[in-house]
């Protein structure tokens, strides 16, 4: 199905960068159907056709009309900008897939043509190596074939979760963000493991083991992970003591509050925007 279909990134940046090498890795779509630009950093777009392939150009020489999706990927506060530049060039048929933190559809259409259809997804950098968790939810005008469209595209670089609009913004704290709470975890795990004698590069390659394969256990087995804990867990054992120290400096509760933050910030991004279209 997408081996047929034109895309464009509007927008260069890290996100964009990890959704076209998840494109790219698949080997799916050609990649000259697969287009990027951004607002001036022609270094950058050089910079993408040199490592991926795939076609780059300014915002004023990129055939926006040719596409079939256009995927927003510039920072929020530059939506409104970009959107003007782009309605002009944006035909009935296209769709708008946007990956802007907090930036609901409703807003996009507002700003464009009506009838317009927008998407929005949530993927995260893991789709860099296609293991993306991405969150999608479709606008009111999105037709059965384009989200079956969006879905084949997306699934290019990871699972893909159609979920309602209104639960984007936990979707963002969990999987959008949440990448970087394994990472941070990771940090403190090498630390751990220097302080005790070992490398960082052996202290990384076990704690990588690790998760890769704890995430593993609760993919194939499918059980809860309360049992999965309770089943390593012997009483007055070294995992209990571990459990234990995670309680007393208050690491679950950090880690509640890692995503409760994340995801408040999606929505607090998302009255900005709200209120900056209605002035």
């Amino acid at each position: 199905m997408i081996d047929q279909k034109k895309v464009a990134f509007i927008g260069a940046g890290s996100m964009a960068e990890g959704m076209i090498a998840g494109i790219v890795r698949s080997g799916r779509m050609p990649l000259h159907h697969i287009y990027a630009t951004n607002r001036q950093n022609v270094d950058r777009l050089h910079e993408l056709t040199k490592r991926y392939g795939i076609q780059t150009a300014t915002m004023d020489s990129c055939p926006f009309e040719d596409m079939d999706i256009l995927i927003l990927a510039m920072k929020p506060k530059d939506a409104e900008k970009a959107l003007d530049t782009l309605k002009p060039h944006i035909q009935p048929h296209q769709l708008i897939m946007s990956v802007l933190a907090g930036v609901k559809t409703q807003s996009i259409e507002n700003m464009l043509h009506e009838g317009q259809p927008v998407m929005r997804v949530m993927p995260n950098t893991s789709s860099t190596i296609g293991a993306s968790a991405t969150g999608l939810s479709a606008g009111r005008y999105v037709t059965n074939g384009q989200m079956a469209m969006s879905q084949a595209l997306l699934s290019e670089m990871g699972e893909v979760y159609t979920i309602e609009e209104e639960h984007m913004d936990i979707f963002t704290g969990i999987a959008g963000s949440g990448p970087a709470y394994f990472y941070f975890l990771m940090e403190r795990i090498e630390e751990a493991g220097e302080e005790a004698g070992l490398s960082k590069e052996m202290s990384r390659q076990i704690g990588t083991q690790t998760l890769l394969g704890a995430a593993k256990m609760l993919q194939e087995t499918a059980e809860n992970p309360s049992i999965l804990r309770e089943k390593i867990t012997s009483p007055n054992g070294t995992t209990a003591a571990g459990l234990h120290a995670l309680d007393d400096f208050g690491g679950g509760e950090a880690i509640k509050q890692a995503v409760k933050h994340a995801t408040n910030r999606s929505k607090e991004i998302s009255e900005q925007q709200k209120q900056k279209v209605s002035i």
